[in-house]
């Protein structure tokens, strides 16, 4: 195939994480679902070394080349992190690339819109290697997570990358390693609500893994066969001389949201969907973030107050917290759901939940 022909087209969703909300960078499982909105890229080779990349939704553009080492300029360099990574796995790169990126995906505010860039950006560069490479969606979540939070020593955990290149419904455990099972649940439709208030995921990532990490370790000391995987709410108790308050609630809270996913993974593998249980499970969930984890924000709650009030069955924040997203669960009248989320000052899309990564080739423009 000539080169120079080639128009390549690649697209990732966002994501919601039904259930397991600040699990995942603990070694705890998540339940997490694909959403229908999308970021793309489209270009093509170029006949120089340049990467060229136009990014009209935020008025910006990226330029550098592939023919010297790339260092990065910047905190979270993330599209130059991704060619780093591919080469290290072997891609070669005798040409560089130009092309347009463009979303529906909310910036900054819980979607994933990061990570599904990154994804949609190695599932685009590794096709326009030397080598063509057609990656699996595994191995694309794979290198998107080195690109996005080893390379950078980020806090956050894998769910972005593995839920929006697989996409569907997937529950995700990482410990002892990685194990994907996809589940297939008729769910009904989702409203996200965007609040409008910007939040710095980093240090909201840091502040509550970096809490719990400390109070496990310290525990494990005394008591090496302290798991957070294992220990229950009751046994919590049996620590107590060791634990602040806060401490101890923090740790329940935990392994509260521990159990609710278990919970919801049977509820979503059962043959016939118990819709009121979902949501009931979701409100739960929610709880523990507001009142526990404390990453709630008071106009979410009156987005969430006013979906509820409106017909949905459960809602709860999306994304590290802190501001951002919420989205409620409304199998019926999703559109009365999203017009109350709107009263509250929010915007809202009424959503399905989508398939992963996807790539297109075709004649140049």
């Amino acid at each position: 195939m000539n080169d120079t022909k080639i128009e390549l087209k690649t697209s990732t969703p966002g994501r919601v994480c039904l259930f397991g909300e600040h699990q995942d960078y603990l070694n705890l499982p998540i339940i997490a679902s694909a959403i229908s909105l999308r970021i793309g890229i489209e270009g093509h080779k170029r006949e120089d070394s340049k990467v060229i990349i136009h990014l009209p939704d935020i008025n910006d553009e990226e330029i550098f080349s592939l023919g010297k080492p790339i260092t990065y300029d910047k905190e979270r360099d993330y599209l130059k992190s991704v060619v780093n990574v591919l080469k290290r796995h072997g891609l070669t790169f005798s040409k560089g690339v130009e092309c347009t990126v463009e979303g529906e995906i909310p910036i900054n505010a819980g979607t994933s819109s990061s990570s599904a860039l990154i994804v949609t950006w190695v599932n685009f560069l590794s096709r326009m290697s030397d080598q063509s490479a057609q990656l699996s969606a595994e191995t694309i979540a794979e290198y998107a997570y080195e690109a996005e939070v080893l390379e950078f020593s980020e806090p956050g955990g894998m769910m972005d990358q593995y839920s929006t290149s697989i996409g569907g419904i997937i529950f995700l455990d990482s410990f002892p390693k990685i194990e994907i099972k996809k589940l297939n649940p008729k769910l009904g439709n989702l409203v996200l609500g965007n609040s409008g208030e910007p939040k710095d995921t980093k240090s909201i990532l840091a502040r509550v893994k970096n809490q719990i990490q400390k109070v496990v370790k310290e525990l494990q000391k005394s008591h090496p066969d302290f798991l957070l995987r294992t220990v229950t709410e009751v046994g919590i108790d049996n620590y107590a001389s060791m634990l602040t308050g806060e401490q101890a609630e923090l740790l329940k809270g935990t392994v509260r949201n521990r159990d609710i996913t278990f919970k919801a993974l049977k509820a979503l593998t059962e043959p016939a969907l118990d819709h009121k249980l979902i949501g009931d499970l979701m409100n739960e969930h929610q709880k523990v973030l507001r009142d526990i984890l404390k990453i709630s924000t008071p106009k979410i709650d009156r987005m969430i107050a006013a979906a509820l009030n409106a017909g949905a069955y459960g809602a709860k924040i999306n994304g590290s917290g802190g501001g951002g997203c919420m989205f409620a669960y409304a199998p019926q009248n999703p559109q009365i759901v999203r017009e109350a989320i709107e009263k509250e000052g929010g915007e809202a899309w009424v959503l399905s939940v989508d398939g992963g990564t996807r790539s297109s080739v075709m004649e140049a423009k």
